[in-house]
């Protein structure tokens, strides 16, 4: 099937197995005889099962976790509370001995937000790092799929149907040459150093400056034994973006945020206004009610800025549920959980213009 053909015609489920190919042998470089865990909730499992086949043609062998959403809600209410989120002696024992793990995370955002409290949902994931820990200690190679989270409720936010937001992101893996956005982040992160002065400019004129200190970490799809060994060893899928740790005590001026999914449903617009590291003001035309409960409901000392990221994904559009990872998006990540996005914004990295109005200054 040619690519325009492709563009007009392809569902989720005539891409599947295109998927689970180029994830098993561009991103974990799967080899025959190795052990492959692949995780998934309800909502996912055709994918997953995909994946379970072309793991057996490749000549590996999978084994296949499927985590049923109504049995999860279920227990969050019903299991003693101090060993909700906890993880077993067999889970982490699966890690230790797998030399893959596939996950497809869910249930889809939205659908059991009304069933649960949310400090049921903050205990149900209390997990989180432990899992990431001893994934790390196994040395597995990982990816994560953020189709997952993908439901009526994400797709209405963003005015689209389920299908198309999953085809499009589907169509994100598959479209790209990995090594081709591995190649760009690999030219921009030594630009990224720390002690660098950013300024950012969004299209209304606003200008926001900070300095860089931490970790850079790159997203490609691509887990290699570098990965590995730097303990960077499951990728989100689709990928592209490089990220760098910021000096939030820097932080001033005013930045213009496009439309945001968040916890509270869709910000479509925010001015943001930082002095001496602090968020001091923000606003919205069209969201105001929404940006106030998210920015109100986070202690005072996690609102500020945390983490710059600048799109690479050539194929991935805005309005799809993941903005950051559109070649040329600016992303600003806050210490409450709200990625915000500059579109057609311009980014100075020192003496560089790494990202023209909205176009990367670095090839």
């Amino acid at each position: 099937m040619s690519a325009s053909r492709r563009k007009s015609k392809a569902s989720p489920e005539k891409l599947y197995s295109e998927v689970a190919r180029k994830i098993l042998s561009d991103s974990l470089h799967i080899k025959k005889g190795e052990s492959v865990t692949i995780e998934t909730w309800s909502n996912s499992m055709p994918l997953a099962r995909q994946m379970v086949i072309e793991t057996r043609k490749i000549g590996a062998i999978p084994l296949l976790i499927l985590e049923d959403e109504e049995a999860y809600v279920d227990g969050i209410k019903n299991m003693p509370e101090e060993m909700v989120g906890t993880m077993g002696k067999h889970e982490i024992n699966l890690l230790a001995g797998s030399d893959a793990y596939i996950f497809i995370p869910g249930p889809p955002l939205g659908s059991y937000y009304t069933r649960l409290t949310g400090e049921q949902r903050a205990v149900g994931m209390r997990y989180n790092s432990s899992w990431y820990e001893a994934a790390e200690k196994a040395k597995l190679r990982g990816v994560r799929f953020t189709m997952g989270y993908v439901g009526k409720d994400v797709a209405s936010l963003v005015g689209k149907k389920v299908d198309q937001v999953v085809t499009h992101q589907l169509k994100a893996i598959l479209e790209p040459d990995f090594s081709s956005i591995s190649n760009h982040a690999r030219q921009i992160k030594p630009i990224l150093q720390d002690g660098a002065t950013c300024e950012l400019s969004s299209p209304d004129g606003l200008i926001l400056s900070f300095m860089l200190k931490g970790e850079t970490e790159i997203e490609d799809a691509i887990v290699d034994e570098e990965d590995v060994k730097n303990g960077n060893n499951l990728s989100y899928v689709p990928a592209g973006f490089v990220s760098k740790e910021v000096d939030s005590s820097s932080v001033s001026g005013k930045a213009s945020l496009t439309a945001s999914v968040t916890r509270f449903g869709l910000i479509k617009d925010a001015i943001l206004e930082f002095e001496s590291g602090k968020l001091t003001g923000w606003k919205s035309k069209s969201s105001k009610d929404r940006l106030n409960k998210l920015v109100e409901s986070a202690p005072e000392d996690t609102r500020k800025l945390t983490m710059l990221t600048i799109g690479l994904n050539p194929s991935m559009k805005y309005g799809y549920g993941q903005d950051r990872l559109v070649e040329g998006a600016i992303g600003l990540g806050l210490g409450f959980r709200y990625i915000g996005v500059v579109q057609r914004g311009s980014l100075t990295v020192g003496s560089t213009k790494t990202v023209d109005k909205g176009k990367l200054g670095v090839s």
